[in-house]
């Protein structure tokens, strides 16, 4: 290279690039490499002991002594960053527990998108509870979407879980659950003014284990598809009561409602995310016909087939929260003779709620009855 060219001030630029990406140490090696690459040229030229060679080895130094403070920093970041993640999801996932594989005599499934980037919770929710001799599934909506409504998503879930650790019947369930939401209102008041329209949407369903039906209320809920040899059925109530928060409308009137689940049925319960979907032609999604084209699948299949379908159908991506449950009757014959999830097995107590045994029940029912004749005697 003739001796007029001067190369060696871009030695400095191989620790920068390097510091875009690399760690603190790498970023350091990169910078000490560069030194000795500047060391070299000046004894091959025999400039070791000019000024030019130590503003530029000063020069050199300085800088790759800022890159490794920027790169200490920005990985000291990124550490606290994956920890706050970290907790987030842990949090997140105990708030909105994973649905079991099984339950009962039926196979289930589950698919949950949320709104807002890098979150694994909105305003959408679900959750299942095992009986002695039922499966119980609820699936709704708070109003609002994202990060937003996390809190009330989580005094719903938590109010559901109350529930079922008191063994209520459906229709109390659900008034338990519409109580949830207004102690919500009380307890976590937002300061706008539309603080007093905040309810919820709710799909509860109850499937016995020996009897082919599904008993279903609905609280202002889009109704479930009922998947039956390659046909998709939406199962209308008749009288379906507003969305939960406005329990003072309903007072008593909560009634579920019956249907036909046979045996190879599948239920197919989704909020208004995957429903109200839309193309860029303004199209909802079609969701009973594409359930139908995949009827034969199984639920984790299904599950799978519409959550893609959907990325596809929406330009640009979900934009709203989501949330679907596919759950399939295998059998009559129960928990106990099907061998599968017995309502004493830890793994079911710990992954969904678990309603107790039914001695519990009868236990009481017995010491109660006791009570009131021993009052009986002791009156008289």
């Amino acid at each position: 290279m003739p001796p007029a060219i001067y190369l060696t001030p871009l030695l400095g630029v191989a620790p920068a690039v390097a510091a875009v990406s690399a760690s603190t140490r790498r970023t350091a090696l990169i910078g000490a490499l560069a030194a000795a690459a500047l060391t070299i040229v000046k004894i091959v030229r025999s400039a070791l002991a000019a000024d030019d060679f130590i503003v530029q080895m000063l020069s050199l130094v300085l800088l790759t002594a800022l890159l490794m403070f920027f790169c200490y920093m920005r990985d000291r970041r990124e550490r606290e960053l994956a920890r706050i993640r970290s907790v987030s999801e842990a949090t997140q996932r105990i708030v909105l527990r994973p649905l079991p594989a099984r339950a009962g005599p039926m196979s289930i499934a589950s698919a949950y998108h949320a709104a807002d980037a890098d979150t694994h919770l909105g305003g959408d929710f679900y959750a299942l509870a095992r009986t002695a001799d039922s499966t119980r599934l609820v699936i709704g909506d708070v109003r609002g979407k994202g990060l937003a409504s996390i809190s009330e998503t989580a005094v719903m879930l938590e109010s559901f879980r109350a529930a079922a650790r008191q063994e209520l019947p459906l229709p109390e369930m659900v008034r338990y659950l519409d109580g949830g939401v207004l102690w919500g209102m009380r307890e976590f008041p937002r300061q706008e003014s539309e603080h007093d329209e905040r309810f919820a949407t709710l799909a509860a369903a109850e499937i016995p284990d020996d009897q082919p039906l599904v008993r279903l209320i609905l609280c202002g809920h889009p109704s479930p598809l009922l998947l039956h040899q390659g046909t998709a059925r939406t199962l209308t109530v008749s009288d379906p009561a507003p969305p939960l928060g406005f329990g003072a409308l309903v007072g008593d009137s909560y009634r579920p409602e019956t249907f036909r689940y046979a045996p190879g049925d599948m239920l197919l319960l989704y909020t208004d995310g995957v429903s109200e979907a839309r193309d860029a032609r303004g199209t909802f999604y079609p969701l009973a016909r594409r359930a139908a084209a995949w009827a034969w699948c199984g639920p984790a299949q299904l599950v799978a087939n519409i959550e893609a379908d959907l990325r596809v159908y929406v330009p640009g991506g979900l934009d709203d929260d989501m949330a679907m449950v596919a759950i399939r009757r295998e059998s009559l014959s129960g928990s106990q003779a099907s061998g599968h999830s017995r309502p004493d097995d830890s793994h079911a107590a710990i992954t969904y709620a678990y309603l107790g045994r039914p001695q519990r029940g009868r236990r009481s029912l017995r010491m109660r009855a006791r009570s009131r004749r021993w009052a009986a005697r002791t009156s008289g």
